[in-house]
């Protein structure tokens, strides 16, 4: 595999015994990362960080380095390549100032984003001698002479140069667009041929779920007699069709529970895209149960029958490999249905589109958007350049951290007014986010359905009972429901759920009939514990359930009566949503009774204070009810002034003003680490192999775990343990730790070897 005089090669021959010749990496990534950007104006700009984002490869040592090691099959260690492109766009950005950051772009393709203080003084350095670099970019010049054109690319004509935060933006979305369109030029030179992609236009994907969606209301009205909330879901999703026609935007969605705000919330969003020549849609959801529920729902009505699937899921928890896996195996064992056939398929398509979001339906997590909003490494980032042109859901979004608002707006607002996203706000209490500074001005909201608070009457199905008191304990609410055949009741902590659970229990160790849940069960468990729940329920059997708050959101149960301990007014209607869910029973007699035990662990503990004090002035007895929709909008008002600053970037504001002067400052890295949604610092999750798993289940987990302990951390190994992992608090992790009951795979993951319960999974600590 000799290389001739005058080449220089980017990549290796790989199995095809072919080299990567360096120009034609460049000009391949530079023309994709043009097409990528060209939606926000930017595509000059991305094809020449594209174009040039690998120059330091011309040097002799890198090479002569790669040569060697296609030769011998030995790893060769070769120089860093990254300084040189980015010392050739940084003299090219002298001409116009606010872009010599962008030089950070090819600086961290591949280590990711750097701080800008950090970065400038590399630059300097590189200015004042730039002789480790001059080499390779004078041996790049001699086969591509382009990259010693001195003209400054344009940048898009809408930035104003003064709006920090918006040219932050700028150089996260074209930073995507050039990561994206390296790996994928890289990748197409070792696996040549057509991606697996799916191709269906947003008018085709409409009319898809359109039809199938009628298909199913012609057989459910098949089996039973529509029902009176049957035919005001019907007007509900005729409105919002009809909304759909208007201009993009901001979007709210403000539905009761049960009021068909999936299906809803979809038809708006796929018929707004068909209509304005959008390129995707993307649910975000905050619970990776949802995510499960909410995906299969938009599968049935929108993978094709054959070839790449439309609705990709992309959570932590989403195995490409394992549910493939065990396809196949159910298919083989259950007569070979063509459902069964479909899903034994590889999916390739699931796991390329998983890293980079080319798909047009994607269901994830709210974690997962902020991740790619807001991170600065490459595998985070490489997604961000998909939203331009889209519409986003934001489902359940009053679930969004308050101490993280400010930049979550801000970031939000650039996507709508720079990158043509529709933003859509799709909650049963729809907070009052245009009371915050990013959204306080120039960004009207509206309503897609236009008058919700008649819905809200009309689908109240619950009577609101409230108890406090010295009388009032975990234990004498725990009898109180055990006396009715089916209650739920929701509690403040995991080790107020295992209490309850205890006190129903009384001297046996389980029974079919009362269950329990927490984030101390895997992921697995607690499916397998909801599924026993709604079949129970719907078989009208004794059911009790204890659970923490992951119950309040998307999860379809319909309870006859149930007890929510007081927290914030947002969750005790979203618990009231899993009681009389349907309408069957009347409404008095379902009865929802919010209390505050005297031993239970309060709501100030774990809950915004400021949440809690605007609520203790508005709701409770005597006072308005949570579904009171003008109360709960001086509610989230009250809620929002008593932690904002003056303006988006206030350092005595704590919605998350400090983290909007961290981009103004572009420190990529401080803000990506003070944006993470999920607190590592107190919480960790474990891989638990439960004793009752089947053997199959068994064995893939411990192959996964073998093989991270053996050094093959792949994300495939890690969706495949997400099934059963748990969480606990940190310093029970170091107890388990020192006593033998924790063992480490790798890094701070750790496998529980302590006991596990079968219903209430690992017990709190004594």
């Amino acid at each position: 595999m000799p290389v001739p005089s005058g080449r220089l090669v980017a990549h290796s021959p790989g199995h095809r015994g072919v080299w990567h010749w360096y120009e034609d990496h460049a000009r391949g990534t530079g023309e994709l990362a043009r097409r990528f950007a060209e939606p926000w104006g930017g595509g000059e700009l991305a094809h020449r960080l594209g174009r040039d984002h690998d120059t330091g490869k011309g040097a002799c040592a890198w090479q002569d380095g790669l040569i060697e090691e296609a030769t011998t099959g030995r790893k060769v260690r070769r120089p860093a390549h990254h300084a040189a492109g980015a010392f050739l766009f940084a003299q090219v950005a002298r001409q116009h100032p606010v872009l010599t950051p962008f030089a950070g772009v090819i600086e961290g393709h591949h280590t990711g984003l750097s701080a800008w203080s950090e970065l400038s003084v590399r630059l300097k350095n590189l200015m004042r001698d730039s002789k480790e670099v001059d080499e390779a970019i004078n041996r790049v010049a001699e086969v591509m002479p382009e990259i010693l054109d001195k003209t400054c690319p344009t940048v898009p004509d809408w930035l104003d140069p003064r709006n920090k935060t918006s040219v932050e933006m700028l150089i996260r979305m074209t930073y995507s667009a050039v990561v994206d369109a390296d790996r994928l030029d890289t990748a197409a030179h070792f696996r040549p041929g057509p991606l697996p992609r799916s191709d269906v236009s947003m008018p085709e994907l409409w009319e898809r779920y359109e039809t199938r969606r009628q298909e199913a209301l012609a057989e459910r009205r098949r089996r039973k007699e529509p029902s009176w909330l049957d035919g005001l879901r019907e007007d509900v999703y005729q409105e919002a069709l009809d909304t759909a026609a208007g201009e993009p935007g901001v979007y709210r969605l403000h539905l009761p529970t049960g009021a068909g705000k999936t299906f809803t919330g979809g038809g708006f969003a796929l018929r707004h895209a068909a209509l304005h020549g959008l390129r995707r849609v993307i649910v975000a959801v905050p619970f990776i149960s949802i995510t499960e529920q909410n995906a299969a729902v938009y599968r049935s009505l929108l993978d094709p029958e054959h070839g790449p699937q439309a609705v990709l899921e992309h959570h932590s928890a989403a195995n490409f490999e394992a549910s493939d896996r065990r396809a196949a195996r159910s298919s083989s064992a259950s007569g070979d249905t063509r459902r069964d056939q479909k899903r034994a398929r590889p999916n390739r398509w699931a796991k390329l589109a998983a890293e980079n979001w080319d798909a047009p339906f994607i269901v994830t997590t709210t974690v997962r958007l902020i991740e790619s909003l807001f991170g600065n490494s490459p595998s985070a980032t490489r997604r961000l350049h998909r939203l331009a042109n889209s519409v986003i859901v934001l489902d359940e979004v009053q679930a969004l951290p308050d101490a993280l608002l400010t930049p979550i707006l801000s970031g939000l607002r650039e996507l709508v007014e720079h990158y043509g996203v529709t933003l859509v706000l799709s909650s049963a209490t729809q907070p009052e986010l245009a009371a915050l500074n990013p959204w306080q001005t120039g960004l009207p909201q509206r309503d897609i359905v236009a008058n919700p608070a008649p819905l809200f009457q009309r689908l109240r199905r619950v009577r609101y009972n409230w108890r406090a008191g010295s009388e009032v304990t975990l234990r004498s609410i725990a009898a109180e429901a055990a006396t009715h055949g089916q209650a739920l009741m929701v509690v403040n902590g995991t080790k107020d759920a295992g209490h309850v659970h205890k006190v129903w229990l009384g001297d046996r160790d389980e029974n079919p009939g009362t269950l329990h849940l927490s984030t101390r069960m895997t992921g697995g468990h607690r499916r397998e514990t909801i599924q026993a729940a709604k079949q129970r329920l719907d078989a009208g059997l004794d059911t009790l359930l204890v659970s923490t708050s992951l119950i309040e959101a998307g999860v379809d149960l319909d309870f006859p009566r149930g007890y929510r301990a007081r927290s914030l007014p947002e969750s005790e209607q979203q618990a009231a949503g899993r009681i009389n869910r349907e309408g069957h029973r009347p409404t008095e007699d379902s009865i929802m009774t919010v209390f505050e035990p005297t031993d239970g662990l309060q709501p100030q503990v774990i809950y915004n204070r400021c949440g809690i004090a605007a609520a203790s002035r508005r709701f409770g007895k005597g006072l308005a009810d949570p579904d009171d929709l003008d109360t709960l909008r001086s509610y989230y008002q009250h809620r929002y002034r008593l932690q904002a600053g003056r303006s988006s970037t206030d350092p005595n504001g704590a919605t998350g003003e400090a983290i909007e002067v961290l981009r103004e400052k572009l420190d990529y890295p401080e803000t990506a680490r003070r944006m993470r949604m999920i607190d590592n610092e107190h919480s960790m999750a474990v891989v638990v192999i439960r004793p009752r798993l089947d053997q199959y289940d068994r064995q893939v987990a411990q192959d996964a775990i073998e093989r991270l302990r053996s050094g093959v951390p792949t994300p495939e190994i890690y969706r495949t343990l997400q099934d059963h992992m748990a969480s606990i608090p940190r310093r029970e992790l170091e107890t388990a730790i020192n006593s033998g009951h924790a063992v480490e795979i790798v890094g701070d993951l750790y496998e529980w070897t302590g006991s596990y319960h079968p219903q209430r999974g690992i017990e709190p600590a004594v």
